[in-house]
């Protein structure tokens, strides 16, 4: 939830969501947000909408734009449990407005980073002479102070940070990408930024 006051309410009030469930059934989940999106108690209504349960990969798009469709435009849209590239694209096209989830820290706890060729093993034997960050060009503190060879070495020699500083580089990344798909909103030239996007991650597979 926003930081957003509610009507009525201090400033510090956080905002309240309602949650739309109803997994793959397109009858459900449109019932579920036309139901929340009219709901009102002594006055209130809900500040935003979380799209949440079970959501196939293949056809997220698909859910999250049979939920958009009965939900009001002046509120914000938040999908839950969504952080891969190709998905975070596929959900803004389909309405979605902000995101949360653990994926960044989890393949980080297992050495593996985002970069723009797509996620990396810090843990492969290429990565013991790589004297460079992880990536050129990002401005995380990860990036800027440890190479991909000093982080292998701590994730060979077990020590928590490792997963603590791939955490930091991995967020990052996903903040920096975000970024720019709001600029790209921005300018007219969102599909220029996912077919470059995608398309670099697919070709280095």
């Amino acid at each position: 939830p926003s930081g957003r006051p509610r009507p009525g309410t201090p400033a510090a009030s956080p905002a309240l969501f309602g949650v739309v469930q109803g997994a793959q059934h397109e009858d459900l989940r449109r019932r579920a947000a036309r139901d929340l999106a009219g709901l009102e108690v002594d006055g209130t209504r809900f500040d935003g909408f979380g799209i949440g349960g079970a959501i196939e990969k293949e056809n997220l798009a698909t859910i999250v734009g049979w939920v958009t469709d009965e939900l009001p435009e002046d509120r914000p849209r938040h999908l839950l449990g969504i952080g891969e590239p190709d998905d975070l694209f596929a959900a803004v096209e389909a309405g979605a407005d902000t995101f949360d989830c653990v994926g960044p820290s989890r393949v980080a706890r297992s050495s593996r980073v985002y970069t723009a060729d797509g996620r990396e093993n810090l843990l492969v034997a290429a990565s013991r002479r790589r004297f460079e960050p992880i990536e050129d060009g990002c401005d995380c503190y990860t990036c800027a102070h440890y190479t991909r060879a000093y982080l292998h070495h701590l994730f060979k020699a077990k020590e928590y940070v490792a997963a603590t500083l791939t955490t930091i580089h991995n967020e990052r990344y996903v903040v920096r990408l975000v970024d720019r798909m709001r600029g790209a909103i921005e300018d007219g030239t969102f599909d220029d930024l996912r077919d470059e996007t995608l398309g670099r991650i697919a070709a280095s597979r």
